[in-house]
């Protein structure tokens, strides 16, 4: 039943010869790999207005010079990325650029940097776009949670039916999204022209204009940055040639996104628009130019799609970064391999999980997420441009000076913004996505190191060529009673050894009196002893016994314990027994070792009909 559900939800399993066809064209990837940095020009641009409006119509008069700004850093980092996609055909995000150039130790706080962001972009992506649609349809803001966590759910869903299934999905969002919110920028700039410019003369601000201020407002809109490393992170999902196909498709991203977003910062404050109570800045903007139309409502509908698949670049990047540390055995190996739908399914069942208590826990607010967004791609940014000018320093190609010194232009920006980040926001909670980063990269080193030493004690460096064979074991057989399940191991047992006793806790009494009576009546001539157990503990008391029993025949060995349990015919099922078998396994499986080896466990299972 599980199965047949899963495959309802996700699809059946593919062969791996069917990955090459999962790669994805400069269309489908551009969908599937752009809406954080498409969808960024929702928040960014709300947070440049939210910033400069409490100095009042003299604060706002910045939020041009700030977008030329941005726009600025936004080509500086599209021309660094893409020399990074060339060098790194087989894929060049910031943890293997720095790892390789700068060392592990910046490899690993790159990737932790990385993977911190990709979970507070699909949070703040959910959030702005459940925003965006309650500024149309304002009954839905108590329900805001309750909507972000079904979107993650269908995005997550998607994507692991497949990098295909999803890049198609996404694919309808993205061109609706640019198509409708182009069309609204060019009737906006008719608009303008024919109305002339606005003012803010109405918008009071008691705060004056500072060099701080500006530098916050500026760090909160470089938000608008955090989606232009997903191509070179996601390279694995382009067609031959990868390299040409991922570079273009990075430029049109960044084209694409400079447009939308000088185009909507300069009409916002051309007309001097400003939002209503609890409404976007995107929303007052749509709003002005079309009115409360249905024109209105498509462009609120398309900016809550692009927000919505805006979590989706979290879901090409994240899994794919946690698989190449895993690779590194920095992570758990369950991130390291495709599922059956070719996606690496448990990073994306993580970073689900990340990302929906993120959603609880700051009630779907993306004004409150922000300020810890932006630190650790900036970090990661600055940590990729700077391993990018040693590896052409290393290489000495033709062009390399030029090409190191444009990657070196790239390092310093990015380490300017990084810095106006981290100082700016530090209090509003940015100091949690500092401290958390070093974290990671501490627990990237404590995974490394518990897979080098499972290594070294599985080597078998120093192991004689020659191995003989362990003498017959001693076997002891625990039991609750006298039925088919014991049978079965009894004649296992006997398969293996002329040695075996049979073991009985008596918790209830005179519940080893009937359980002799049987074992007399069946014939068994295996010897049975009984262990009162005064206290009703089965586990104990079985553990002692093993111990006393090696100890009195001390010869150099322990006994196998041979366990007899039955499975029940459903899953369900086992909820209604004490699962005795089961605990008593972990407890010998997890004690010390003792006479130079672990004390074997056999199971033999009962399969139940009903």
């Amino acid at each position: 039943m599980l199965r047949t559900l899963s495959e309802f939800l996700f699809g059946p399993p593919l062969p791996t010869a069917r990955l090459a066809a999962e790669r994805l064209s400069r269309t489908r990837a551009l969908a599937a790999l752009s809406p954080d940095a498409l969808s960024s020009v929702a928040y960014a641009n709300q947070e440049i207005f939210l910033g400069l409006s409490v100095a009042g119509a003299a604060g706002l008069t910045y939020a041009w010079p700030i977008a030329l700004a941005i726009a600025g850093l936004l080509f500086v980092l599209a021309l660094s990325y893409s020399q990074t996609l060339y060098a790194y055909p087989s894929g060049g995000g910031s943890y293997t650029v720095a790892r390789e150039n700068l060392g592990r130790s910046a490899g690993l706080i790159a990737a932790g940097a990385l993977l911190i962001d990709y979970v507070l972009t699909a949070a703040v992506s959910l959030a702005a776009g459940v925003a965006a649609i309650a500024s149309a349809f304002p009954a839905l803001w108590p329900y805001r949670v309750d909507v972000a966590l079904a979107l993650l759910l269908i995005i997550t869903i998607a994507n692991l039916r497949g990098v295909r299934e999803s890049g198609a999905l996404m694919t309808v969002p993205v061109y609706a999204f640019l198509a409708v919110f182009g069309g609204m920028l060019v009737v906006g700039f008719a608009l303008a022209a024919i109305r002339g410019p606005g003012t803010y003369d109405d918008l009071v601000g008691g705060a004056p204009v500072t060099t701080f201020l500006v530098l916050h407002t500026f760090a909160a809109g470089c938000t608008a940055l955090t989606g232009i490393e997903a191509i070179s992170n996601g390279i694995g999902v382009f067609r031959p040639p990868v390299s040409r196909n991922a570079s273009r498709t990075l430029w049109a991203m960044a084209v694409s996104m400079a447009m939308l977003f000088l185009g909507s910062v300069g009409l916002t404050h051309y007309l001097g628009i400003s939002p209503e109570g609890a409404e976007t800045i995107l929303s007052a903007l749509a709003r002005t130019v079309l009115g409360t139309t249905p024109a209105y409502v498509l462009v609120q509908g398309a900016t809550l799609a692009i927000l919505a698949v805006a979590a989706n670049t979290s879901f090409a990047g994240f899994p794919r970064v946690a698989s190449v540390l895993a690779r590194d055995r920095y992570l758990p190996h369950q991130f390291e391999h495709l599922g059956d739908r070719l996606v690496y399914s448990n990073g994306m069942l993580v970073l689900a999980g990340m990302t929906a208590l993120l959603i609880v826990v700051f009630q779907a607010d993306a004004h409150a997420l922000i300020p810890l967004f932006a630190v650790g791609v900036f970090l990661a940014f600055t940590l990729s441009q700077a391993g990018m000018v040693v590896h052409w320093w290393k290489a000495r190609g033709a062009g390399w000076l030029w090409k190191a010194a444009a990657n070196g232009v790239g390092a310093l920006v990015t380490l300017a913004t990084f810095l106006i980040v981290a100082v700016s926001k530090f209090t509003e909670g940015a100091f949690l996505v500092l401290l958390l980063i070093p974290v990671a990269a501490v627990v990237f080193r404590a995974v490394r190191r518990h897979y080098q030493e499972v290594a070294l004690e599985l080597t078998l460096r120093g192991l004689p060529p020659s191995l003989r064979p362990l003498p017959r074991p001693r076997v002891v057989i625990p039991i609750s009673g006298v039925h088919r399940g014991v049978i079965d191991a009894i004649r296992y047992a006997q398969s293996i050894s002329d040695r075996i006793t049979a073991v009985y806790v008596e918790t209830e009494p005179g519940s080893a009196q009937r359980v002799r009576q049987d074992w007399l009546r069946w014939g068994f001539e295996i010897p049975l002893r009984i262990v009162p157990s005064p206290y009703r503990s089965i586990i104990g008391p079985l553990l002692e016994f093993l111990d006393q029993e090696d100890l009195r025949h001390n010869d150099g060995q322990q006994a196998t314990v041979v366990l007899p349990e039955f499975v029940p015919a459903r899953w369900w099922q086992a909820l209604l027994h004490n699962q005795t078998a089961f605990l008593l396994k972990l407890a010998l499986v997890y004690r010390r070792r003792r006479f130079g080896h672990a004390r074997p466990v056999i199971d033999v299972p009962y399969h139940l009909r009903e």
